[in-house]
């Protein structure tokens, strides 16, 4: 779905409805100043998607690095470790 494109004009004489179309159409909606684009707008839903699909793809890209640079181990090596280190925290708490 294309975004609506509207002046800055509208922002401030039609913000209730911009508002409304861009929760319930989840469409964002371009601000222009000038006939430039200047600033875009959308729900929050949509804000939190796309900051949630944002950190998946940066957390893809770094589990590809480890792997292209050889910072990987067997899983039952890493599971050790982490095991390890929950045992040590768990000793710290009692002490």
């Amino acid at each position: 779905m294309a975004p609506d494109i509207r002046p800055s004009s509208d922002l401030r004489n039609h913000y209730a409805e911009i508002s409304r179309t861009c929760r319930s159409e989840r469409r964002p909606t371009i601000i222009t100043v000038n006939g430039r684009g200047d600033t875009v707008l959308m729900g929050i839903e949509e804000y939190n998607a796309l900051m949630a699909e944002r950190e998946l793809l940066a957390s893809l890209a770094a589990a590809e690095r480890d792997v292209e640079e050889g910072r990987i181990a067997p899983m039952s090596q890493t599971l050790d470790a982490l095991r390890a280190e929950l045992a040590g925290s768990d000793d710290e708490r009692v002490a």
